[in-house]
């Protein structure tokens, strides 16, 4: 299965997305042509901004806030804050714009960019993994879709869509809601089902080459599509990813055959009969359990993910669309409940762990999506973006945490944790005897 994403992601969109969004340049980094025989040296400043969404007791948003009202720590030492948006109701007002940043070793003040007239401020992208959606979901998964088109999508948003596989959704950043009704009729679940898993052949414990493969593809989607928004500022971003989550080592003892074989429930027979022939060859070999599979080079982690995310300033929404999921009621195979519940937890933990890691909230194990779509609804129009000229200038010190507080009391700070520095590549320096 060949990946592709040039549909979305092409440059005119992105150029068209960047101008009409962008209410503040945030990017520095320009410097002075280069004159005859003169060194020239650059340093890079990026302004960082981060999302805030302040709440009272009661939980209702704080919009009369100033700029006096907040403090930003970054690894603990305070910063200035330089910039400040708001967006109440989904319309969107610049506050305090940031002045242009300075380039130290060249002296250069750059002007500060023209601000446009956009004020619709509410983005979203929404991934379907169909690769990890189960096909009997494929129902379940459309009817969050029409709840979604009806309760968070209003008029004036701007979305895209894309999906992980089969289904093959890729819709480009869009205000046309037509758009997300003609994708819900092609959502289709392709999820391995269990007896998929266990049958697949190998005896290293971790990941099977084909679950290895799936969750490889959805992580690199998703990495680009966080790439992508980071060309974006002064908006909040929500990315709303659905799916059932990943386990890189599912149904480890029955896939490997290490099952009574008496047992009544799914198990690797072909495993399990070369397992039996080594015991009595004696070449029985012992497996650490706690071995896993070597990563593949273009592999992504979850950790890569919210690393890219908060570096992007992008909040992931994850949502499993199973709904509560019982031990075995939704199952149509023998699989022992164990290692279900095992499977089960640890797709769900996946999940947990992309949202809270990035400010947003993992809708798993419930029922109840309205709830959620309006918790996402109140996110995504309610809320401050921040931005500082971070005054640490160890350029070594690339994961850096971030605190946002409210000098207010009883004041509940919704906002993310971290940040990484983006990787900045050094030109090689040419041969002088060329």
């Amino acid at each position: 299965m060949k990946l592709k994403m040039g549909g979305l992601w092409s440059t005119a969109w992105l150029v068209a997305l960047t101008a009409g969004l962008c209410a503040q340049a945030g990017t520095s980094g320009q410097s002075q042509a280069p004159q005859p025989d003169q060194p020239t040296f650059r340093v890079q400043v990026d302004l960082v901004t981060t999302d805030v969404i302040p709440r009272d007791e009661k939980g209702n948003f704080l919009a009369d806030l100033t700029k006096g009202d907040f403090e930003i720590y970054e690894d603990g030492v305070k910063q200035e804050i330089t910039s400040m948006t708001v967006s109440h109701g989904g319309r969107v007002t610049n506050i305090l714009a940031p002045p242009p940043p300075v380039l130290a070793s060249e002296g250069l003040v750059l002007p500060p960019s023209r601000p446009v007239s956009d004020v619709s401020g509410r983005i979203f992208v929404f991934f379907v993994d169909d690769l990890h959606l189960q096909f009997g979901s494929t129902g379940r998964v459309r009817e969050l879709f029409k709840k979604i088109s009806k309760q968070l999508i209003h008029e004036g948003d701007l979305f895209g869509i894309v999906s992980s596989g089969p289904s093959s959704i890729s819709v480009q950043m869009t205000y046309d809601k037509r758009r997300l009704d003609e994708a819900i009729n092609k959502m289709t679940g392709s999820e391995l089902k269990p007896e998929e898993i266990i049958d697949q052949s190998g005896t290293a414990p971790g990941a099977p080459s084909e679950v290895r493969y799936r969750v490889g593809v959805a992580f690199k989607t998703v990495y680009e599509l966080l790439q992508n928004l980071d060309k974006v500022h002064d908006r909040r971003k929500a990315l709303v990813y659905v799916s059932d989550g990943y386990d890189l080592n599912p149904f480890e003892e029955s896939r490997l055959g290490l099952m009574d074989p008496s047992s009544p429930f799914l198990q690797n027979t072909m495993q399990r009969e070369l397992n039996q022939e080594a015991k009595f060859s004696g070449n029985e070999r012992t497996q650490d359990p706690t071995m896993t599979s070597p990563r593949m080079a273009g592999e992504f982690s979850d950790a890569e993910l919210t690393r890219e995310a908060n570096r992007s300033n992008v909040t992931m929404y994850t949502i499993d669309p199973r709904g509560l999921v019982g031990p075995l009621s939704d199952l149509d195979q023998e699989v022992e409940p164990q290692q279900w519940q095992a499977f089960v937890r640890k797709s769900q933990d996946s999940l947990r762990v992309l949202a809270d890691d990035t400010g947003g909230i993992a809708v798993v194990n419930q029922n109840d999506f309205d709830k959620a779509l309006k918790r996402i609804d109140a996110d995504s129009s309610d809320y401050y973006v921040l931005g500082y000229y971070s005054n640490n200038p160890d350029p070594t010190q690339r994961r850096r945490k971030i605190d946002v507080r409210v000098t207010r009391p009883n004041v509940n700070v919704q906002s993310r944790k971290e940040y990484v520095l983006k990787s900045v590549r050094v030109p090689p320096v040419p041969d002088a005897k060329k």
